[in-house]
């Protein structure tokens, strides 16, 4: 396919992209029909329906990228009507190119169009995630510090804290702070934490943030006060965990979040240098 060729395609279907109020972006099956070189709307619709399939045996709910709408269209002496349309996520309309007519070079264009950019979201999507591990990794190292604070405000002693600290592991996890570092295989020389995926680092925090307020709050003045209360806070953590399905000791380890930090930090400088890298 010659590069005018390509670029041409690109631009066309492109222009075709629109964004719903919610920030997706969407494109209208009939304006799809025309791109991908179908005259007939009922030929297309049979490739719709061959892609609904395919959406379902996928695992994805059809209703989250195949939304029925109406649309107008103009007649002949300026009269107008409504026709069935749907509107078609970027998922959507790679489903439609692969089971498309190959013989087609608008399909054979979007196979690849729309697989790109459903990768390019994907990226996007677990940049995301990363960062907001990376976020509640920081949260969570804030709110420890604070805790250690208030245990030498109140106790005089901050030695205490480590201790504290395994206290909560250990009724979180059901298991001592060694033995999860033993099961993710975290060095010695380095936090749990930086090895727990974001779950845990929210539930650890919410935990700590309790065990903070109601330490000042009570006055506790003795590191078996402070720890019971540490104790208590992360056993009801748990129990709301094991209540949505989750397992604490039973969930895999997280990438080491120094990688995940150094990753963000090389794409963000690379993306200030070059804003197309991140797209390849």
């Amino acid at each position: 396919m010659k590069t005018e060729i390509v670029h041409t395609l690109t631009d066309t279907f492109e222009a075709h992209t629109q964004q719903a109020e919610n920030g997706i972006e969407f494109w209208l099956a009939r304006d799809l029909q025309y791109l991908l070189g179908y005259d007939e709307w009922r030929n297309f619709t049979t490739v719709i329906i061959k892609a609904k399939t395919a959406c379902e045996l996928s695992g994805h709910p059809i209703a989250d990228h195949f939304v029925d709408v109406n649309k107008t269209i103009s007649m002949p002496k300026g009269a107008e009507k409504e026709v069935p349309d749907l509107m078609l996520t970027r998922y959507a309309c790679y489903l439609i190119a692969q089971n498309g007519d190959p013989r087609k070079q608008q399909i054979a264009f979007a196979q690849t169009y729309f697989a790109m950019q459903t990768r390019k979201a994907e990226q996007i999507e677990q940049r995301l995630l990363e960062a907001e591990r990376v976020s509640a990794r920081k949260k969570l190292t804030s709110t420890e510090k604070e805790l250690s604070e208030v245990i030498y405000e109140q106790t005089g002693d901050n030695q205490n804290f480590a201790l504290i600290r395994s206290k909560g592991d250990q009724a979180l996890f059901g298991k001592n702070t060694q033995a999860m570092k033993s099961q993710w295989k975290v060095p010695d020389n380095r936090p749990l934490a930086d090895f727990a995926p974001t779950i845990i680092l929210k539930a650890k925090d919410f935990a700590t943030e309790i065990t903070i307020f109601n330490a000042r709050q009570h006055q506790m003045g003795t590191e078996a006060a402070i720890s019971k209360e540490h104790i208590t806070n992360n056993e009801a953590v748990r129990k709301t965990l094991l209540e949505r399905g989750i397992r604490p000791e039973s969930l895999p380890a997280a990438e080491d979040l120094k990688k995940v930090e150094r990753r963000l930090a090389a794409d963000e400088k690379k993306a200030l240098k070059n804003p197309d890298a991140l797209d390849s």
